[in-house]
């Protein structure tokens, strides 16, 4: 399992690299019958062999390492400083600096966010006869980041922030050597990053650290924290405190996507995990009261696709089999780990529930890079419908070095990574699909979207998203580490008319309210909150964390769905920096 790690967070680009053969393919099934083998056995013996280096050759490994490496801090651009990390506070801090007015029936709780915050400082980059290699901004450990909702003893509203690392098995390891451990393999120098490999497989057992930082998640009264490479960690939701991997008495054996789902009707989990070897992809389905794995099996893909989320409905489980694959041979022949190809089919998937690989039924459909799924559901008795926030390339592996930087650039400058909420209509019964834009090409990019969880998998009439910044001053490269300046409320169910850029005519697309942040502010980990006792889907309110980099101020804001464009009915300021994240959640705790 350990090469899988190493796929799961972001493409090694290694400079200097020969290009691919021309009989590439051919040498790729060859090669693959004879390396794949190769590989998972090697695999299998890691944990043997880290048990017998641990003594005096263990010692000597860490020895080499410290003087043939020097690790030096990765810079950050100006206009990147909110992605720098920050300390742990210790323990909750009390806030009282509320401009405006928390609503009475805003449900206690939590709301929780998880993000990149690299130990020591920030991410290092390696030196040594080697070569160099480097980490890529997604790659720090995971913080969690609370602000907490409650009532003392009289009734009256409380506030509370909190945050703390998720303290994973090689989080432990870097902390108690009190400097860098892994030597980092996602960009450099072949050499530098095929030693790497190495020394971190033979000094650790694993390729890469386990870093948990995308997303945070509740199932059966228990609080996840979550990313591709790693088994889910339990959190102590009160402390933040890091109780160890998902306990399913070692039926569940692999990482699991950060985007887990709840099935509408039974209240059971449903995962997938993925790995660079086969099985490539297995399908999960946790018991409702979270104590047992109820179903598994394996989808049989014929490739390793990079999916980090899918969909459910009432009865079916829906899969993304984009062209955005994981490669190890492709990668021993001298190309990239992960690699986006347009020239590659993509499919649709749709399951039963309980079912297996040979009861999945596929639709293909335009190639593209969809991430996040918005929601799926049936309509009527023929349609699955998938909306998602769609582009025509990947943001993932990013810009890399060399000529991968330059492709990287030009997507940009062609808004080929411009996210766009998009419509598969997948008919059951005729194998055939309608797809379609859902917005106007002259709307925002969007990302990150959320819906009212209680609809989830069943059919519902809004959709939010974050806007994602859209910079004219600066660089590519700086747009690889996105912003979000704004929010949007996708109405399905009503209408307006835009003209097309791209058709020259005017077309039907959803009506969108925007709810922009006043400039050089910008937002992370937004989630919806339903209001109590609501009775329409949209009673609630956004709540987000939000960064000025002007003031260097972090706030969360609570905005009302219902009257999304206008002021937030509340800014929380918060006692320190909170830096730009993933993904978030309100996690309702019972007075």
């Amino acid at each position: 399992m350990a090469s899988s790690y190493m796929a799961f967070q972001v493409s090694c680009s290694i400079q200097g690299r020969p290009s691919l053969p021309a009989n590439y393919e051919n040498l790729k099934t060859t090669f693959s019958s004879l390396v794949k083998p190769l590989l998972r056995s090697a695999v299998q013996q890691v944990d043997h062999v880290s048990k017998t280096i641990k003594n005096g050759t263990a010692k000597m490994l860490d020895d080499f390492v410290d003087s043939a490496f020097e690790f030096v801090d990765q810079p950050l651009l100006p206009s990147q400083s909110n992605f720098a990390p920050v300390d742990e506070l210790g323990g909750p801090v009390v806030i009282n600096n509320v401009k405006g007015n928390i609503p009475d029936n805003f449900p206690e709780g939590v709301y929780i966010r998880n993000g990149s915050n690299p130990l020591f400082g920030g991410l290092k980059s390696t030196k040594s006869v080697f070569g160099k290699s480097n980490h890529t901004w997604v790659e720090g450990e995971g913080m969690l980041h609370a602000l907490y909702f409650s009532r003392d003893d009289d009734r009256n509203r409380t506030l509370h922030y909190n945050n703390r690392y998720v303290e994973t098995e090689t989080f432990k390891q870097d902390k108690q050597r009190t400097k860098p451990s892994f030597i980092p393999i996602m960009e450099g120098d072949v050499t530098a990053v095929i030693s790497a490999i190495v020394l971190n497989l033979m000094r650790y057992g694993k390729i890469v650290k386990y870093l948990s930082n995308t997303n945070v998640f509740e199932h059966s009264g228990k609080v996840y924290s979550v990313a591709e490479d790693y088994m889910p960690q339990e959190i102590d939701i009160s402390t933040l405190k890091t109780l160890g991997n998902m306990d399913l008495s070692g039926a569940w054996n692999r990482a699991c996507t950060s985007h887990p789902k709840i099935a509408p009707g039974t209240g059971e989990l449903v995962i997938i995990g993925m790995d660079a070897i086969k099985p490539y992809y297995e399908l999960g389905v946790i018991s409702a009261d979270g104590k047992e794995l109820v179903h598994r099996a394996d989808l049989k893909l014929d490739r390793c696709t990079f999916s980090h989320d899918f969909g459910i409905t009432e009865r079916y489980n829906v899969f993304m089999d984009f062209p955005l694959t994981i490669d190890l041979t492709r990668f021993l022949l001298g190309g990239t780990l992960m690699k986006y190809n347009k020239e590659e089919y993509a499919r649709i998937g749709v399951m039963p529930r309980h079912g297996d690989g040979d009861s999945i039924k596929w639709f293909e459909v335009e190639p593209n890079c969809t991430f996040h799924i918005i929601n799926c559901f049936e309509d009527g008795d023929d349609e699955v419908v998938v909306w998602g926030c769609r582009s025509l390339e990947s943001v993932i592996p990013g810009p890399g070095l060399g000529p991968s930087k330059e492709k990287f650039d030009t997507s940009i400058k062609d808004g080929l990574l411009y996210d766009r909420p998009y419509e598969w209509r997948l008919n059951m019964q005729t194998g055939k699909v309608r797809e379609r834009n859902l917005t106007a090409d002259t709307e925002f990019s969007m990302d990150f979207p959320m819906i009212n969880p209680s609809f989830t998998g069943l059919k519902n009439k809004f959709g939010y998203t974050q806007v994602v910044h859209d910079s004219r001053e600066s660089s590519p490269t700086e747009d690889n580490m996105p912003r979000f300046s704004g929010l949007a409320k996708l109405h399905f169910e009503q209408l307006d008319e835009r003209f097309s850029t791209t058709t020259r005519e005017i077309e039907e697309v959803l009506k969108v309210e925007y709810h922009m942040f006043e400039e050089n502010t910008f937002c992370t980990g937004a989630a919806f909150v339903a209001k109590k006792g609501g009775l329409e889907e949209d009673d609630g309110w956004i709540v987000t964390f939000v960064h000025n980099e002007a003031t260097n101020i972090s706030q969360v804001f609570l905005i009302d769905a219902q009257k999304f464009s206008g002021e937030p009915v509340a800014r929380i300021t918060l006692p320190c920096r909170v830096p730009y994240g993933f993904h978030g959640a309100f996690i309702p705790i019972s007075p």
